[in-house]
């Protein structure tokens, strides 16, 4: 049997998250570059909103006269600082989870638990924005902000949270989008003698099965020396069981595969006693 500590050990930055209703999950969370890349973004953003209404102050402001100029001026800095107290806030309620930046990048702020992000768990994660960028910035990046803080709190996190989401219980994932995806076809196609190499009846149970499946899927997501890495983990038990060898511990579970799913005129024709010596399966 595979020890289901096994099977469910996380991958690289991935974390497994369980709801209230006792259902897990899986996401990949985001790193530092990512969600730097989706603040730019975001920063953009509110820099060209700024500019939009100072343009539009300023031409309010000549357009009425001197007079009322100090009010436009006013009025800019009223606008400054609800973009930079309001914006995350506004998008991430608005869009559960996501500002411009962070759906340009499929990145999603969740709580904790798997919950969509509320309007309170975002007010909490962003007023510590202000001690993320600590220390006290310094020119010309006072704009853009140092953020030491929260790049070294986000560092030694395991899920990569930086203050507001340690205080608020947030963290963000990506996003992927995921597609129907078709039967897994090993390549090249096993051959008769791989497939005869093996027992007709493989002494597995249908949990077992749905594990190779699953991890088969994951091959075109996972580098050689990771999906090797992941398949000797199992594949030197299925070997010991059914007394054969291999030589590619990825292909050997792929021949696995294609056996289980044999077509069962092919299974029953090859289902006879086998005797039981070692025997070399040239994956």
């Amino acid at each position: 049997m595979i020890h289901r500590e096994t099977l469910r050990e996380p991958l690289d930055t991935s974390a497994e998250i369980e709801t209230p209703e006792h259902v897990r999950f899986r996401h990949q969370i985001a790193g530092p570059a990512r969600r730097a890349l989706a603040y730019l973004i975001d920063l953009v953003v509110r820099g060209i909103i700024v500019f939009a209404v100072g343009m539009l102050a300023a031409i309010g402001g000549i357009a009425v006269g001197p007079a009322l100029r100090g009010a436009s001026t006013g009025f800019v800095l009223l606008v400054l600082f609800a973009i930079e107290w309001g914006y995350y806030v506004f998008f991430e309620t608005l869009w559960s989870g996501r500002t411009p930046g962070k759906r340009a990048l499929s990145l999603r702020v969740v709580t904790d638990g798997g919950q969509p992000l509320r309007f309170g768990d975002s007010l909490l994660r962003n007023l510590l924005r202000a001690a993320d960028l600590l220390p006290p910035f310094i020119e010309p990046l006072s704009f853009l902000g140092t953020y030491a803080v929260g790049l070294a709190v986000m560092g030694r996190d395991p899920r990569f949270r930086r203050l507001g989401d340690l205080v608020g219980g947030t963290l963000v994932i990506v996003e992927e989008r995921h597609s129907v995806a078709g039967r897994f076809a090993l390549r090249p196609a096993p051959s008769p003698a791989e497939l005869a190499s093996l027992p007709a009846r493989l002494p597995l149970s249908g949990e077992e099965l749905d594990a190779i499946e699953l991890f088969l899927r994951r091959l075109d997501r996972l580098s050689p020396a990771r999906a090797n890495e992941l398949a000797e983990m199992t594949a030197p038990v299925f070997a010991r069981r059914m007394g054969v060898r291999y030589k590619d511990a990825t292909r050997f579970l792929g021949l696995l595969h294609c056996r289980a799913h044999a077509h069962r005129g092919q299974e029953g024709a090859a289902s006879g006693p086998r005797p039981r010596r070692k025997k070399e399966v040239s994956a």
